[in-house]
């Protein structure tokens, strides 16, 4: 069932739609960190980092505790466009939140997220969890069928990738790519890696995975053998380029770019030049696309609405029209096919006793709720040469 622009809404789904506006993380800003050189072997003993104020000396390779310094002016504040930002930027909380809960009542195994993300005193709603559950699964079916196809001889760049652990988990699971590469906000990477500092669980993978003596890092960025972390703005595309390329990315390896409710908080013209950037850097690439979908109706405008209460516009909800839209824009960017699905539609497609056993984990009172929230979500995908190893035959 899905409601029509003109239909009421029960208190019951206008709270789902209230709270579906802001679960969701995003990706955007600038910096510009002057990088230094440490020790591999000296990650897990890094100072942490009290606030962004406190910097390395540019230009040296003395460890982080000897060379701290305090700025006249807080590195903390924010300048116009951060303060734009800044809604957008918290919503990282939000959904590393509902992720985190949903792994703590087993809707899924990752035990590294608690590295990094709290536990809330606040319980989730079945519907979110089970939401989640779904977009979890949906990303990772994808992204392991590329993994397959290419037999791990590729690159990954997780576009936004907030709190995500999906490098150590497919560490774990012996299907890590050539390079992984993480993108973000620098205050989210800034905080990133402060835990990774911090959690041996953490840095322990990625300095075992380091092949040289020294580790590229400063406060925004983190260059290893097999993993990097950097903050980027995904609008500046040649200052993007140039930070993945000072990070070894390789045009000539399959990439798979991963952006999860990232590109509805662009306007259409930033993020369809980043999906142009895209198909057009890789010749072999696949690109997928978590974010809200059918967004015409009363649901979807309580969404907009309660997000905007936050100073969080969805810029790009223009493209969040319906499936068709979402294949569109991939198609006339330059990728060669495209597909969509909503994530009812995939929540049906889940493995029966998957979905058996999540359900057993809480009472669902009313499944309206979640038909409705899920109905305003998609998963996309699209792809760009590949034909020799099937790319086009990814499907879900």
């Amino acid at each position: 069932m899905s409601l029509s622009a003109e239909a009421p809404l029960s208190g019951k789904v206008a709270w789902a739609a209230a709270v579906g506006g802001v679960t969701e993380p995003r990706q955007l800003s600038r910096v510009e960190p002057s990088p230094s050189v440490l020790p591999s072997r000296g990650l897990a003993a890094w100072t942490p980092l009290p606030c962004p104020g406190w910097t390395q000396h540019p230009g040296t390779s003395t460890p982080m505790a000897a060379s701290l310094r305090r700025p006249s002016l807080p590195a903390c504040s924010s300048s116009p466009s951060d303060t734009d930002d800044e809604g957008v930027r918290g919503t990282c909380e939000d959904a590393s939140l509902c992720k985190r809960f949903a792994v703590s009542i087993g809707y899924w195994q990752d035990p590294y997220i608690q590295h990094l993300v709290r536990l809330s005193k606040e319980r989730k709603a079945p519907e979110i969890n089970r939401g989640y559950f779904a977009r979890v699964h949906g990303v990772s079916q994808l992204l392991k069928a590329f993994l397959r196809k290419t037999e791990c001889n590729c690159q990954i760049l997780n576009l936004g990738a907030g709190m995500d652990t999906t490098f150590w988990r497919l560490k774990d699971e012996d299907l890590l790519p050539s390079k992984y590469f993480e993108i973000d906000f620098p205050m989210i990477v800034t905080r990133k890696l402060h835990s990774i500092k911090l959690k041996p669980l953490l840095s322990k993978p990625i300095l075992d995975l380091h092949s040289e003596d020294t580790l590229q890092m400063d406060g925004h960025m983190l260059d290893s053998t097999r993993y990097a972390i950097i903050g980027a703005d995904l609008r500046d595309i040649p200052d993007l380029e140039e930070k993945l390329k000072k990070c070894n990315m390789n045009t000539q390896l399959p990439t798979l770019l991963i952006a999860e409710c990232v590109l509805v908080y662009m306007t259409p013209e930033q993020s369809t030049n980043l999906l142009k950037w895209a198909a057009s850097s890789f010749e072999t690439a696949m690109f997928i696309n978590y974010e809200q979908v059918n967004m015409g109706d009363r649901f979807g405008q309580i969404m907009i609405e309660n997000l905007r209460r936050r100073q969080c516009d969805l810029a790009g909800v223009e493209t969040c029209k319906s499936l068709e839209s979402q294949k569109e824009r991939l198609l006339s960017s330059g990728w060669e096919s495209a597909s969509a699905i909503d994530m009812m539609e995939l929540y049906s497609k889940l493995p029966r006793a998957e979905v058996s056993r999540i359900e057993s984990l809480e009472f669902l009172d009313e499944m309206e709720l979640l038909e409705q929230l899920m109905q305003h979500y998609c998963l996309c995908w699209a792809t760009k040469g590949g034909s020799e190893l099937g790319l086009k035959e990814i499907t879900y």
